[in-house]
This record gives structure tokens, C-alpha cells and sequence, in this order.
């Protein structure tokens, strides 16, 4: 088995995958936020009526190509290439292949951007047809998908500058980046959507107008961070270049191999065009809900995992890549298995709290919190898929995730048929779940059969203590919610922060005395990586 040891962060200075990892995290716990407030302003704006799930359903296809760049196959092929680029030839080797992919992929996706537009009516009829079926829904949605489908290009370029601050050891920047993206849709909801119909249009086309504003800005908010490291773009492509076609033949293969996720939820959401009013948007609103400790952890870790294993795997060090792997998913799951058990446990609290107002009516909250409790399932397994597909390319072993995401996607449109005809939307969400635990599961099993060994004993420990310590923590919180919705059985927005900040807050307390008591490390590593960063600041 490998040694658990330290791990060695990525500029040598000692720091650990925990410590990346906060950078990362903290970054993208402030761009979840504001995520999280920009679902809010869309909620209260247009609940789940049809102008939202037209919205939900144009924005999916260039939204999938952003969240396979921008976490998954951009990250997979590119950081490892660049960081050997970096490694062995420096910077103007590694800027000459940053200038060629980013110049290769503006002819690339501005290609498909332009054939996209032109069939828009066509490409939406084929996963919406029943949009039809609402006078001016289906209109409306190509209408959306044409003004935002230019962000397709918009994305890739940001994950190209996302890719090289990472490999370069910036995390902060390229984290917060998204924020810019839903500070611009924000500002669009509150300045132009009230101007939308005095000119004529659907006052949902403020957020498609946002969503490119939105692009532009995440690229803008990382091009400086470059810049001061030396780079500048100058167009740039030569075919027959080893590396840019070293990460080109792995984008194919990455983007398969880390689309299950992306994938299963655009199958969900044709599933759901069938469902009636509401579903489409129902679904979008817990998956984002659900997404946001895969972006504050899974994905954190994931980045901060990525660059170390790229470099261990340059040296042909299998047992250190171990190592990284392990301290990655041990973390993860000591933090997402008490995720899993606080959102199933709130579910219904937090949906009201966040969005019950203005059009997002009861039922909505109901339906959005079952389906919240449903993706919830399937929190440790997007995890670590994220953590564990990655290091399948940097170990050239591009082959194992494709075939494991080609897996997830046939059980997930499995799992869908059949429960989707007996649960309706709710199942859905439930069979993307089931599907992710598949990935994730097959992900780490695999790849330990590739490094020879991980710390078998420390994941078993990890897991089975977490457990423990997170049923204590959903008693206490159940216990909490049931007492606070007895004293005050009605209220306002004031209270209903009041019980989920108690019930939250009681539920950290009790996971931390059972992390203590059962000697949980992963705890104590992270218990100090916080004491240190607060010693710095002060």
C-alpha cells in the first residue's frame, strides 16, 4: 500500500494538496455564492415557469462544452502538456503552445459556433420537441440559444488561460473567475430585464445577453494574472506541432471521458421537457444546489490534485501519484459525506430560504427539494470522478475514463427510462445519482489497479468514521428543526435564516466533536491549515 505521508505541494515549498486546495476553495466558495445569489435573482425573477426552462434548455448545449473545458477535458489534456512544456523547455516553449491551442480553438469552436447558430431550430427541436407543445416556448428558446450559443468560444478561451495560471500555480484567480460570470448575469437581471419589453423583446433574453457579457468577463478577469507571468497571445498554429497535437488527441478522448456528468444531466433535462412546466427548471435549481460542494471541494481538490500527479507522472513516480490521490479523496470525502447527509436532512428548509419569493411559489420548493434530495445521493461520486479521472491522462491512460463515463451514461439513460415512467422528474435526478456513484466508484477502483496500490486502509478509515461522526451530525440537526418548528411554527425570511443558521451551526458542532472523538485526520489537517491562514492574515 502507499505510504500516507506528506505530499509535497506544487512549487516545493512543502505545502499540501490541502493547502492548494483552500486557495481553490476559497475562491470558488465565493464564485458559488455568488452562483448561488444569481439562481436566487433568476428564481425570484422567473421561478419555474416556461420563460425559465427555455432559458435552462438553450443554455445547456454551450453550458455542457463550459463545464467539459473548463473542469474536465481542457484540464485533463492541457495542464499536463503545458506543464511539461514548462518543465522541460520553460516559459517561451510553454507560451508558444498556449498561443497554438488558444488560436486552435477559436477556429474550432467558432466553426462549430457559426453551424450551430444556423441549425440552432433544429438542434433544439431534437432534445425539446415538446416545447412545441407551449405556444411560443419552443420559438423562444431557439431565439436564446442563438444569443448565447458565442459563449461556446467565450469558455474554451477561459479554460485555456484557467489551465496555464493552474499549471503555473495559480489557483485564486482562475477560481474566482466564474464569479465574473454571475456578477454579469446579476447585474443584466436587475438593469435590463425591466427594459426587455419596452423594446420588444422577452425580458429572459437580459440574462442570455448576461450569460455572453458573463464570458467575456471571466476571460478578462485571468488575463492580467498571465500577462504578469509573461505571456502574450499572438496567434499561433501549426498543425504538426507535437504538443498541441499531444493535447488535441487527448481532448477527444477527455471530453468523452469526463462527460458522464455533463452528459447525464443534458439527458435529464430532455427527459424533462416531457414533464410538464416546471420540471426542466425544477431539476436545474437542485442541481445547482447540489453542485455547490462539488465546486467547493470536489473540484478544488481536483485542481489542486491534477498539477502534482502531471508532475509525479512526468518523473514516474506511481507511489507518490498514490499518495496525491489518496490525500485527495480522503478529504473529499470527509467533507462530502457530511454534504450528502446536510442536504438530504435540509433539503426542504434550504430551497425555501433561498428561493420561495416572488414567483418561485410552495410548490416549487417542494418539488425542487426532492429533487435536491435525489441528486444528493450522488454527491461522493462526481467528486471523485473529478479527482480520479484526471490523473488517467496525465498517467496516459486515456482509454479508462472514456470507457468508465461511456458506462455512467448508459446506466444513467437506463436508470432514467425506466424511472422517470414511475417517479416523473424526481426520478431523473435519482438516476443521474445512481450513475455518478457508478463513475466514481469504477474511477478509483481502476486507477488503483493502474498505480499498483492507494491507502486502502486510510479510505476505509476515513469512510467508515465520517459515517459515524455525519449520523451524528443529521440527528442533531433533525432534532434541532423538529424543536425550532415548534417553538415558532411560522415566519418570515428572518426566521427561517435563523432555524437553518441553528441547524446548520448546531450540525458543524456535532460533526466536529465526532471528528475528535473518532480521530478523524483529515479533521485535524484541515482545523490547521485554517489556523495558519487566519495566523497569516492577522
Amino acid at each position: 500500500m502507499a505510504a500516507s505521508g506528506p505530499i509535497t505541494g506544487p512549487a516545493g515549498t512543502g505545502d499540501g494538496v490541502a493547502r492548494s486546495a483552500g486557495l481553490a476553495g476559497i475562491a470558488t466558495l465565493t464564485s458559488r455564492v455568488l452562483g448561488l445569489a444569481r439562481d436566487q435573482v433568476l428564481a425570484s425573477i422567473f421561478g419555474a415557469g416556461n420563460e425559465m426552462d427555455a432559458f435552462v434548455v438553450a443554455f445547456r448545449l454551450p453550458n455542457l462544452v463550459r463545464d467539459l473545458f473548463a473542469e474536465g477535458a481542457m484540464s485533463a489534456a492541457f495542464v499536463p502538456t503545458f506543464t511539461r512544456e514548462l518543465t522541460l523547455g520553460g516559459k517561451p516553449t510553454a507560451w508558444r503552445l498556449g498561443n497554438q491551442i488558444i488560436t486552435a480553438l477559436l477556429a474550432i469552436t467558432g466553426l462549430l459556433v457559426i453551424t450551430a447558430i444556423v441549425f440552432a431550430p433544429s438542434l433544439v427541436v431534437l432534445y425539446a420537441k415538446d416545447f412545441a407543445n407551449v405556444p411560443g416556448k419552443l420559438e423562444l428558446t431557439i431565439r436564446l440559444a442563438r444569443i448565447m450559443l458565442p459563449f461556446l468560444t467565450l469558455a474554451t478561451i477561459a479554460a485555456a488561460a484557467m489551465g496555464m495560471l493552474n499549471a503555473l500555480h495559480h489557483y485564486f484567480v482562475p477560481a474566482l473567475s466564474p464569479a465574473a460570470f454571475n456578477v454579469a448575469t446579476i447585474v443584466c437581471a436587475v438593469a435590463l430585464v425591466p427594459l426587455m419589453p419596452a423594446i420588444g423583446l422577452p425580458r429572459i433574453t437580459a440574462i442570455a445577453i448576461g450569460t455572453i457579457l458573463g464570458g467575456v468577463a471571466q476571460i478578462a478577469l485571468q488575463w492580467p494574472a498571465l500577462a504578469r507571468e509573461g505571456f502574450r497571445f499572438r496567434p499561433s498554429l501549426d498543425w504538426r506541432d507535437p504538443a498541441l497535437r499531444r493535447v488535441l488527441l487527448l481532448m477527444g478522448p477527455g471530453t468523452l471521458g469526463l462527460a458522464a456528468t455533463q452528459v447525464n444531466l443534458f439527458v435529464s433535462t430532455l427527459l424533462a421537457t416531457r414533464e410538464g412546466t416546471g420540471a426542466v427548471s425544477w431539476l436545474q435549481y437542485a442541481f445547482r444546489l447540489m453542485y455547490l460542494p462539488i465546486g467547493l471541494f470536489g473540484v478544488s481538490i481536483a485542481t489542486a490534485v491534477l498539477p502534482a500527479a502531471a508532475r509525479h507522472a512526468a518523473a514516474a513516480d506511481r507511489a507518490a501519484i498514490a499518495r496525491t490521490v489518496t490525500r485527495g479523496v480522503a478529504l473529499m470525502l470527509f467533507v462530502n459525506i457530511p454534504a450528502t447527509a446536510g442536504l438530504i436532512a435540509l433539503a426542504h428548509e434550504i430551497v425555501r430560504l433561498l428561493f420561495e419569493r416572488g414567483r418561485f411559489l410552495p410548490s416549487d420548493t417542494a418539488a425542487t427539494a426532492v429533487a435536491l434530495q435525489c441528486y444528493a445521493i450522488g454527491l461522493i461520486g462526481y467528486s471523485t470522478a473529478r479527482i480520479a479521472s484526471p490523473v488517467f491522462y496525465a498517467l496516459g491512460q486515456s482509454r479508462v475514463p472514456v470507457l468508465l463515463s461511456t458506462v455512467s451514461i448508459g446506466v444513467n439513460i437506463l436508470l432514467s427510462l425506466t424511472l422517470v415512467s414511475r417517479v416523473g422528474f424526481r426520478g431523473l435526478a435519482l438516476a443521474t445519482a445512481l450513475a455518478a456513484l457508478v463513475n466514481g466508484a469504477g474511477s478509483l477502483i481502476l486507477l488503483r489497479k493502474r498505480l499498483g496500490a492507494l491507502d486502502e486502509r486510510r479510505l476505509a478509515a476515513t469512510f467508515g468514521k465520517t459515517v459515524v461522526a455525519a449520523l451524528g451530525m443529521t440527528a442533531v440537526v433533525l432534532i434541532i428543526v423538529h424543536a425550532l418548528s415548534t417553538i415558532a411554527p411560522a415566519g418570515g425570511t428572518a426566521l427561517e435564516a435563523a432555524r437553518v443558521a441553528v441547524a446548520i451551526g448546531g450540525g458543524l458542532f456535532a460533526l466536529a466533536i465526532g471528528a475528535k472523538l473518532l480521530r478523524i485526520s483529515e479533521f485535524d489537517e484541515m482545523v490547521e491549515e485554517l489556523r495558519s491562514r487566519v495566523q497569516k492574515l492577522l
